[in-house]
């Protein structure tokens, strides 16, 4: 479900949603706490989400649109492939510091995926999926244009870069550090860009 076809209200529950999964996941809130954060009733919480199921599917889509129009934004404006990555990088670096965002939803689900319901397991591989075929692309467009040096194929570069970022998201919150997040990701950065 898109944003634009939520009303007002379902957009509020839709954003209060998202603020507790990135806290602490799928199991770490019921409708009643929704319900308390919002100033609803929990059944008006199911008149525009019938089920958590559900609410929780359409914020992961609603955040995976996000991600997408503004990777492809971001590539647009930046043009060059070692900008975006370094520019994909520092927004997470940025939602770490300020923490706002802290945390992508989705990799606190899929922390979860052998305990959520199949519809969001779904949802969450897919968004793992279209942020791996963007990387994917960025790294090839640099290697074309001898920017990126790529170790093993494109692919594999990508769930690998994929992987260090969500990773130095854990490191970041587990010790409390917003530091620790470049300080896992940028020697993978500096690997990957070719030197002049």
């Amino acid at each position: 479900m898109l944003t634009e076809e939520l009303s007002p209200k379902a957009q509020e529950i839709a954003a209060r949603t998202r603020a507790l999964l990135t806290a602490g996941g799928y199991h770490s809130f019921s409708y009643a706490d929704l319900a308390a954060k919002v100033n609803i009733t929990k059944a008006s919480i199911h008149h525009h989400f019938p089920s958590k199921a559900q609410l929780v599917k359409t914020v992961v889509v609603q955040h995976r649109e996000q991600m997408m129009q503004g990777l492809a934004q971001l590539e647009s404006q930046l043009g060059d492939p070692v900008a975006t990555l370094n520019a994909y990088v520092d927004h997470w670096a940025e939602c770490i510091r300020t923490n706002a965002p802290p945390f992508c939803i989705n990799a606190m689900l899929a922390t979860e995926l052998p305990t959520v319901p199949e519809e969001v397991a779904v949802e969450v591989r897919a968004h793992f999926e279209g942020l791996s075929d963007w990387l994917e692309s960025v790294l090839t467009k640099g290697a074309r244009r001898g920017r990126i040096q790529l170790r093993q194929d494109a692919a594999s570069e990508a769930r690998s870069l994929m992987a260090v970022v969500h990773g130095a998201m854990l490191v970041a919150r587990a010790l409390g550090d917003a530091g620790a997040f470049h300080t896992v990701v940028q020697p993978a950065l500096r690997a990957l860009v070719k030197s002049s």
